[in-house]
């Protein structure tokens, strides 16, 4: 049986969250079922999105700051034709195309190439981003819209996987900082008949990748889930906490 304040457990776990589930309720229950007391993710992914989901415990939360600054892998949806307030298919439908046309894979690619490498992005108001204290999805919320200054990205890697006419399935290598729905709606609008997120996953994160995850549920079924964490010492180089002893590391 699971403690009531859980185990001093040192590790991370790479998580496949499911969809439905907020990162920090996929976090804790990690948490429960590893019975881990200190734990801590390295960057939210919204409900709706699915993927790779850093959970650290114990003295690996420290490496949570070098996790927030690595770069990140998406597989991104985008269907076209209409507009949400959020930029994702969460969001109210603020805009509609007179008409959609048949998106080819060769008009997509050329406008794909406007958005590789360093780019302005304008961060959208359905977000975390605070203003005099306050997160800008507060503000949405009222319905107020604030100015919000562009900031540069880099999109390192912007690959069409898929294209039907009426969505496309890209995969996105960026930089911190980047919202994928943003770039989603940028695209629809570069096009001409609109866009938005209507699917998310993220399978990197720095130099862990979605292989390497496990499910929820998965982890949860395991007879000893302790198991699924990556040691301090297992950590790639430049992550091991720097309290991490020449002991500890030849355990």
């Amino acid at each position: 049986m699971a403690s009531r304040r859980g185990q001093m457990l040192d590790g991370v776990l790479l998580l496949d969250k499911p969809e439905g589930l907020s990162s920090n309720h996929a976090l804790q229950r990690a948490k429960r079922t590893v019975d881990a007391r200190k734990a801590g993710h390295t960057g939210t992914l919204d409900p709706f999105a699915t993927g790779l989901l850093i959970c650290c415990f114990g003295r690996a939360t420290k490496i949570s700051s070098a996790m927030l600054e690595a770069d990140k892998v998406y597989e991104a949806t985008v269907a076209f034709g209409e507009e949400t307030d959020s930029g994702d298919l969460t969001g109210h439908i603020v805009a509609r195309a007179d008409e959609i046309p048949a998106v080819s894979a060769e008009t997509l690619e050329s406008v794909l190439a406007g958005f590789r490498g360093e780019i302005e992005q304008i961060p959208p108001m359905v977000s975390a981003l605070k203003r005099d204290g306050k997160p800008l999805y507060e503000y949405a919320r009222q319905g107020i819209e604030l100015e919000r200054p562009p900031r540069q990205i880099t999109i390192h890697a912007l690959d069409l996987l898929a294209c039907d006419g009426v969505s496309a399935r890209l995969r996105v290598h960026c930089s911190k900082g980047t919202y994928v729905r943003t770039l989603a709606q940028d695209i629809g609008r570069s096009l001409g008949c609109l866009g938005h997120l209507s699917a998310l996953r993220r399978t990197a994160v720095g130099p862990f990748k979605i292989e390497q995850a496990i499910g929820l549920e998965a982890l949860q079924a395991m007879a000893a889930p302790q198991s699924a964490l990556i040691p301090l010492h297992a950590l790639p180089d430049g992550l091991r906490p720097a309290s991490v002893s020449t002991e500890e590391i030849t355990l």
